[in-house]
């Protein structure tokens, strides 16, 4: 029995120092990314179109 006390303190305090560790990081501004969000699914679809034009492009140097 003494063991899961030993183990529930040794949890508890693995928590509360990831929970310190990610007030700290919020604070300085670690998660303070507003422009990549909004340009995230217009770089995916750049690159997915880039890719689709190289293979075409290679399909049809190859007919002729």
């Amino acid at each position: 029995m003494s063991v899961i006390y030993i183990l529930l303190t040794i949890s508890i305090i693995v928590a509360i120092v990831f929970f310190v560790a990610f007030i700290v990081s919020v604070r300085n501004g670690q998660f303070d990314d507003t422009y990549t969000p909004s340009i995230r699914m217009l770089f995916d679809d750049e690159l997915v179109g880039e890719g689709k034009k190289k293979t075409t492009i290679l399909t049809k140097d190859k007919q002729s």
